[in-house]
């Protein structure tokens, strides 16, 4: 194997799916690589994945490279490029750098999950530069849909990376940056080896419209609306919440804030100064009193999230707060894939309310964070970059950035993957292994991988219910007792009307009389024939066979 120094990309996460951003880049001999990770993210489980609180990068290749890892930085404080960090960074315990809102987040995270874990931060932001074990990373402003992004330019004696980060080109920000132009072409004048761009808009025209015209859209919908108006957008999305806010102060109107997660994304924003110049929010118990037309709730729930403020709104849930027939809902979201029939149960249960629902396909009252194509192309045009690796994306997405790139003239644009190390440098451009990865969840208070999470067990017993048998046998063999047999989540009774219990009852009967008594005495095998017995009766009654435990003792 060379002994020259390359230059390498590893994602562990967050190429092939949207979410659980986590990418390394290494530099040295492959004997003495060190490395950085950018962001450390997560994704949310769907109902494949039962009782499983959050998805975490499974970083287990860093076991044996912990102490050449020389520190994290964060691009932003969404989830999926920050959430894993309370999780996965007292196993790595190393330097992190981020934004002053993006530290703030992680605290006020911190505090409210209560970890151990106290995460020591060094203020990182744009059009600052640090030197991290053999990289010299300057942060550049970028706008999304959040304070203080960035992208990273990260410096090496083979070349310079540019990690987009997230980020979209708008000219008219309601919450700057805006995205770096002037920086970006210097940086294309400097020498871009590789350009790491967000794939997640790759496959829609044009550009994205900007906030302001957003902002218009809301004070349009606000201003028309003769009841009460509640506006449901990302909690993180800070520049958002101003705009509405700024409407609704503008149509006369109060605003009460919804939902713990928006209330504490807003103390940090508030914390850091960006929410001066708005009205002071009112307080929950002050809904009742304030005349219909005179309120906008702007609340958490845009996902569908069963235990969220619009859900308990749309179940009539709430203490202090209700919509009636003639209010408005407005969505100020787009769905993220997976949440789509979480988000139809709740507009179907506010429409039976008479609430009116308005999406961005009524009004322009949402805007993604993410370039379409051709802010990808202006971003080609600045960069000039020899090699394109398009990241955060679905394989969709990956593939439609990568054929814009090549119609663009770059020439370089390898296939990259979660778990594929690429070799920027030196000589051309390919994957030279494979890492360990994949994912591992939190369930509750534990992280483990799917086997010992006991996610399989849990999604079967979802499908096919439990049957749990006791059988106490006398010191002849012979039932000490009825035998004891207790189904769950299985139907009561079968196609005739009989009770499917009893059947399964007499199965057991049938198991162990069948057994001649002298060959009783292995209680294994009684075990395992009536537990074939058990599935048998259930299968021929329900048509599906239940997980059943068997327990068989002689007294």
């Amino acid at each position: 194997m060379s002994k020259q120094e390359e230059l390498v990309f590893l994602p562990l996460g967050g190429v092939g799916e949207i979410g659980m951003n986590l990418a390394l880049y290494g530099y040295g001999t492959p004997e003495k690589r060190q490395w950085i990770i950018v962001d450390c993210g997560v994704t949310f489980p769907g109902p494949d994945l039962p009782g499983v609180d959050l998805v975490l990068p499974d970083i287990r290749y860093l076991a044996n490279q912990r102490s050449n890892v020389k520190g994290m930085i964060i691009t932003h404080a969404h989830e999926d490029h920050y959430g894993a960090m309370n999780d996965l960074w007292p196993g790595l315990n190393i330097p992190v750098y981020a934004s002053p809102f993006t530290a703030g987040m992680l605290e006020a995270k911190r505090n409210y999950e209560g970890s151990r874990a106290e995460i020591p931060v060094t203020i990182f932001k744009a059009g600052d530069k640090i030197n991290v074990g053999p990289f010299e990373i300057e942060a550049v402003g970028v706008n999304h849909s959040i304070p203080e992004p960035m992208s990273l330019v990260i410096r090496t004696p083979l070349g310079n990376v540019v990690h987009t980060g997230d980020w979209k080109i708008d000219h008219a920000p309601s919450l700057g940056p805006m995205t770096d132009e002037a920086r970006f072409r210097k940086l294309g004048d400097e020498g871009v080896l590789a350009l790491m761009c967000d794939s997640t808009n790759a496959m829609r025209e044009g550009v994205s419209p900007s906030e302001e015209e957003v902002s218009e859209g809301l004070r349009k919908v606000i201003e028309s609306a003769e009841g009460r108006v509640a506006i449901t957008t990302f909690s993180s999305n800070v520049g958002r919440i101003r705009s509405i806010a700024q409407a609704a102060e503008a149509a006369g109107r109060e605003v009460l804030l919804l939902g713990s997660s928006l209330k504490r994304v807003v103390a940090v924003a508030q914390d850091i100064g960006i929410m001066e110049g708005l009205k002071p929010f009112i307080a929950e118990d002050e809904f009742g009193y304030i005349p219909r037309d005179k309120v906008v709730v702007i609340l958490t729930g845009s996902q569908g999230e069963p235990r969220a403020a619009l859900a308990k709104i749309a179940r009539d849930e709430m203490r202090n707060v209700a919509f009636a027939a003639g209010d408005t809902v407005v969505f100020s979201s787009r769905a993220i894939p997976g949440n789509e029939k979480a988000i139809i149960e709740i507009k179907n249960g506010l429409i039976e309310q008479g609430i009116k629902v308005v999406t961005d396909g009524d009004a322009l009252v949402h805007v993604s964070g993410h370039p379409r194509r051709n802010e990808l192309l202006q971003m080609y045009e600045w960069t000039r970059p020899q090699i394109l690796v398009p990241v955060h994306g679905e394989a969709a997405h990956l593939v439609a950035q990568a054929e814009l790139g090549a119609s663009a003239g770059i020439k370089t644009i390898p296939r990259v993957r979660n778990g594929d190390m690429l070799r920027l440098a030196p000589g051309p451009a390919e994957v030279i292994d494979e890492a360990p990865h994949g994912r591992v969840f939190k369930d509750g208070k534990l992280i483990g991988d799917f086997e010992e999470m006991g996610i399989g067990d849990r999604r079967k017993l979802s499908f096919v219910g439990h049957v749990s048998v006791n059988v106490l046998l006398d010191n002849r063999y012979d039932f000490l007792t009825d035998p004891d047999v207790v189904a769950f989540g299985l139907p009561e009774f079968d196609d005739e009307g009989e009770a499917i219990e009893d059947a399964l009852y007499d199965a057991v009967l049938g198991a162990i009389e069948s057994v001649p008594r002298a060959r009783r005495k292995d209680l294994d095998m009684l075990r395992e024939a009536v537990r074939r017995a058990v599935r048998a009766a259930a299968n021929e009654a329900w048509g599906k066979k239940p997980v059943v435990t068997v327990f068989v003792t002689r007294v």
